[in-house]
């Protein structure tokens, strides 16, 4: 391909210039949808404003209003404005007809952005020969919190109330752009793998399970997906209405929330989020609500009785996840023993008369020989946020479409000395090949770089592999092997590295991800077994 391919692409919506690294161009900063500010607050995306002139387009948009985190390195200049509905894409040069990822990134649903370092996507792109494209969505209060209980529900198109789940339908309007304008791209509208982490692993399942997307990805991933915490639309009510309490509301007077600074809804947000948190641990005030259009019943349901499309699956936790929510002294996870037993005592209350969850949390926490003692509170919120719900999910969708599941244990040195391990997002960095330049990232304080990028190495070309439409399986040798095997065991133990069976309720074949890959069955079959049914779906 010529040095001098042009960077200018041309959108529905019109033309972009966006510029190149190497062998890989990028665009960002497009506009998906309309600015959802004034009238279009709380209300469904609507299509871009075309433009005329030829947009710039190698800058990161706008993030969603937030409380920016410093952990989540983003650039100082990128600003915070409520017209943050913009996506990125990156594509090898001369690309034509590649597979296309869509990333939905994570932040609890009140934080996060396309901007931040680790979803860079100029390795994935370039060393997968694939399209990526990152997209940001309504967060927190604008996003995320359902007020249509207050008002007569929107009418077509645009309506006149509030919309549930108007974070998720950004989500699906990004969708739509990549199929109506990737293949000027150079990606394959046909040939779209979705995947995020987090709330976004969690967006991810809530859009397998929506009848809003039928067609628009053929394959998912999801990473480390809390994908219980979706939540009624009763519970959806009282928390909307707690939230009008906090900014001095009434409801007869609920359109004022059109008026409110977006940044006073961020305040008064973060207070919601302690408070909700707080007296029912383990739940969040912003998520996905049962709407009946774009979340009809419980994803978890859905995929356990078959009525959901049956794409390929990936689905994974990490080892440590809690251990960051301890750092960050978060509320959203419950990670002391008293919140833990508080937790269980909320379920118990949900669900007064059936059999078996009285006695729940003293049947669960036995099962860890430790508890309460050490870390063992954090690994009972560990397991219940994430590798539980992931579990059940694997279990139920296994039965009707290929599945996958994983379990990311590795950790660089200094993680593992200060106890936080393969935490929460720890992966990102492998997925993206997005790990800080040499010398500038604190991970690598005591060393461990070149494990991890081979580590990295393997994992990506599994998630390649797997967006190309195949099994995410690794061909050849393993990336970190320096040799030929020295004997037929070594070599047979290396093809056996390479290979991950799809997930069962048999056999219950898991990919452990450290140093040396490895199948395990049920690892932690007891602690599994413990939990039981799925005792945290219905909250």
């Amino acid at each position: 391909m010529s040095r001098a391919e042009s960077p200018i692409r041309q959108t529905r919506a019109g033309a972009v210039r966006g510029a190149r690294a190497g062998d890989v161009m990028s665009w960002k900063g497009i506009p998906f949808a309309a600015p959802p500010t004034g009238e279009r607050r709380f209300r469904r995306p609507q299509p871009p404003t075309p433009w005329h002139e030829l947009r710039d387009a190698t800058a990161f948009g706008a993030m969603a209003p937030q409380h920016v985190l410093k952990s989540m390195e983003v650039d100082s200049s990128v600003p915070l404005s409520e017209d943050c509905l913009t996506l990125n894409v990156w594509a090898p040069t001369g690309a034509v007809g590649k597979p296309v990822m869509v990333w939905i990134h994570g932040g609890g649903y009140f934080a996060g952005s396309t901007a931040q370092r680790f979803y860079d996507a100029t390795v994935l792109a370039g060393e997968g020969d694939v399209v990526v494209v990152t997209l940001n969505y309504r967060l927190g209060i604008l996003g995320f919190v359902d007020f249509s209980s207050l008002t007569p529900s929107a009418g077509p198109a645009f309506g006149h109330g509030f919309e549930a789940n108007v974070g998720l339908r950004d989500q699906i309007a990004g969708l739509h752009w990549v199929q109506q304008n990737i293949a000027a791209f150079g990606g394959d509208p046909g040939n779209v793998t979705l995947f995020g982490e987090s709330a976004g692993g969690a967006s991810v399942i809530a859009l397998m399970a929506s009848p809003l997307t039928s067609g628009l990805f053929h394959r998912a991933i999801a990473q480390s997906a809390p994908v219980t915490s979706v939540y009624g639309p009763e519970r959806a009510a009282t928390v909307a209405d707690r939230f009008l309490d906090i900014v001095g509301i009434e409801p007869g007077d609920a359109h004022r929330l059109r008026e409110l600074d977006p940044f006073d809804l961020v305040d008064a947000g973060a207070e919601l989020v302690h408070e909700v948190s707080g007296a029912v641990p383990g739940t969040l005030a912003m998520a996905p609500v049962i709407d009946g259009e774009v979340v009809p019943e419980y994803p978890l349901t859905a995929f356990r009785e078959g009525r959901v499309p049956r794409l390929p699956l990936i689905i994974g936790t990490n080892h440590d996840e809690s251990s960051f929510f301890k750092l960050m002294r978060s509320p959203l996870l419950p990670i002391t023993s008293d919140k833990v037993e508080q937790m269980f005592a909320e379920i118990a209350a949900d669900n007064p008369g059936s059999p078996g969850f009285d006695e729940a949390g003293a049947r669960i926490t036995s099962a860890y020989p430790s508890y309460p003692r050490r870390r063992t509170p954090s690994e009972v919120s560990r397991d219940a946020g994430f590798r539980m719900p992931s579990i059940w999910l694997a279990e139920a969708y296994s039965r009707h479409a290929p599945t996958w599941m994983y379990r990311f244990d590795h950790a660089t040195p200094l993680l593992r000395v200060t106890g936080i391990g393969a935490t929460h997002a720890a992966e990102l960095a492998y997925v993206f090949g997005s790990f800080a330049p040499r010398g500038r990232d604190i991970v690598f304080g005591l060393g461990g770089r070149a494990e991890a990028l081979a580590v990295a190495g393997r994992m990506r070309g599994r998630w390649i592999a797997f967006a190309r439409g195949g099994a995410p399986e690794l061909s050849g040798a393993a990336d970190d092997a320096s040799a030929a095997p020295a004997t037929p065991a070594a070599a047979a133990a290396q093809t056996a590295a390479l290979l991950w069976p799809p997930y069962d309720v048999a056999a219950r074949p898991t990919l452990i991800i450290d140093r040396d890959d490895r199948v395990e069955n049920d690892p932690d079959g007891e602690i599994r077994e413990a939990w039981g049914p799925e005792i945290l779906a219905f909250r």
